[in-house]
C-alpha cells in the first residue's frame, strides 16, 4: 500500500510544533494507557481472527469518539518494512507494533492517527492510547488521554478487576495502565558531567529513563525519555504529578548547567557548536547517530542564544525526516546505508541553507 501521512496535520506528529512550555529543553509529553477488550484472549495468546474482531470493535468505538474525529485508520499489516519502520520514526508506533526485523506484521495491527492522538490496536495489549503535547505538559496529555478513554470506554467493555484496577498483558502494567513520558534534551547536564547524579536521582524517585525511542533504544544525541516505572498503587493524577513536579526539576538543572557554561567555558562552547552547525551545513555525508548528535548541539546552541534564525520546529522537523526510512520514502526506493547518507547531509543541507535565507 502507499502510506499517505499528508492527510494528516503535522503528518502525524502534533509536538513538532515547539508550541509548548520549555520547548527548547522539553520536546514532547505524553501519555500513554494500556487497555484491553474484555471477552477476547489478550493480544499473547489471540489468533488472527481475535484481533480482527478486536479491531473491528474499535473502530465502531472509535468512529464515535469527538477527539479521533477526523483520525486516519492505519492498516500496519499491509504495509511494507519501511512504511512501519517510518511510522516508528515518528513516535506513531512501537517497536512492537511495527515489528521492525519482521517481513510482515501480524494480522489486525493497525493505528488510528488523529490531531492529537494515536491509537495502536493489537499491539501488547489490544489498545494503546497516546496524547502527545508539545514540550512540558503532562497535565495537557493526560486530561485529553482521559477524556479519549471515557469515549471509547462507553462503547467498549474494557478489562477490569476491582482489587487490580486495569489488566494488561504484562504485569508491570496492570493498575492504572498508565506510562506518561517527558522527552528530554540535556546537553548542558552532559557537558557539565551532572548528568550522572540526574539520571540516578531518577531511579531513586521511581522513575526511569531510555532513548529516544523508548524501551530498547539507546541514548543518542542527549536526548532522554524520562517516565513513571510503575503503574499500580496509584492514582493516574497521582502518577502523573509526580512526574511533573520531577521533571519541572530536571528542567531547572538544565538551565542551571547552561548558565554554567556560558559563565565558565563560553568560547570553548560557543566554538563547539559553531562547528556541528558548519558541519551539517556543508557535510556532504552523515551517519544517522553523528546527524543526531550535531544537531543536538545545534538545538543548544540555539538555546544558549548563540545561534540566531534557525527555529526549534524546523530542528525537530531535522530530528524525524532525517532518518533512513524518510529518507527512502524521499527517494521512491530502499537505500543502502551509504546511499542513505549521502541523502541524509543532501537533505540537511538544503532545510539549513532554506532557513537562512539561501546563504
Amino acid at each position: 500500500m502507499t502510506l499517505d501521512l499528508s492527510l494528516l496535520p503535522d503528518g502525524g506528529m502534533p509536538w513538532i510544533t515547539a508550541s509548548g512550555p520549555h520547548a527548547d529543553i522539553v520536546l514532547s509529553s505524553r501519555v500513554r494507557l494500556a487497555r484491553n477488550v474484555a471477552g477476547f484472549p489478550f493480544s499473547p495468546r489471540a489468533g488472527d481472527s481475535d484481533r480482527l474482531r478486536v479491531l473491528q470493535q474499535v473502530r465502531d468505538a472509535a468512529s464515535h469518539s469527538a477527539l479521533l474525529a477526523q483520525s486516519v485508520l492505519v492498516r500496519v499489516d499491509e504495509m511494507t518494512a519501511n512504511e512501519r519502520r517510518l511510522l516508528h520514526e515518528r513516535h506513531l508506533v512501537s517497536r512492537e507494533l511495527a515489528e521492525l526485523d519482521a517481513a510482515t506484521a501480524r494480522l489486525g495491527a493497525a493505528v488510528l492517527v488523529g490531531d492529537e492522538a494515536a491509537l495502536m490496536v493489537n499491539e501488547e495489549d489490544h489498545l494503546r492510547l497516546q496524547v502527545f503535547r508539545s514540550g512540558f505538559d503532562i497535565s495537557g496529555a493526560w486530561e485529553r488521554a482521559a477524556r479519549l478513554e471515557r469515549e471509547l470506554g462507553e462503547r467498549l467493555p474494557l478489562a477490569f478487576h476491582h482489587e487490580f484496577g486495569f489488566l494488561t498483558s504484562c504485569p508491570t502494567n496492570v493498575g492504572t495502565g498508565l506510562r506518561a513520558s517527558v522527552l528530554v534534551h540535556l546537553p548542558g547536564l552532559v557537558l557539565t558531567q551532572e548528568i550522572g547524579k540526574v539520571l540516578t536521582g531518577l531511579q531513586q524517585m521511581g522513575l526511569t529513563y531510555r532513548g529516544l525511542y523508548g524501551e530498547g533504544s539507546e541514548v543518542v544525541g542527549n536526548f532522554f525519555q524520562i517516565s513513571n516505572q510503575t503503574t499500580l498503587g496509584r492514582t493516574e493524577d497521582e502518577l502523573c504529578d509526580h512526574l511533573s513536579r520531577v521533571v519541572a526539576h530536571v528542567i531547572s538543572r538544565e538551565s542551571e548547567a547552561r548558565r554554567v557554561l556560558t559563565r565558565d567555558a563560553g568560547y570553548i562552547i560557543e566554538d563547539k557548536l559553531w562547528r556541528a552547525y558548519g558541519t551539517l551545513r556543508y557535510a556532504r555525508s552523515l551517519g544517522a547517530d553523528e546527524a543526531m548528535n550535531l544537531l543536538s548541539g545545534v538545538r543548544l546552541a540555539v538555546g544558549m542564544f548563540l545561534l540566531g534564525g534557525l527555529s526549534v520546529y524546523t530542528l525537530n522537523k531535522l530530528l524525524v525526516f532525517s532518518q533512513t526510512a524518510h529518507l527512502s520514502l524521499a527517494e521512491g526506493r530502499p537505500l543502502t546505508e551509504i546511499e542513505a547518507n549521502l541523502a541524509r547531509a543532501r537533505y540537511v543541507r538544503g532545510v539549513l541553507a532554506a532557513e537562512a535565507g539561501g546563504a
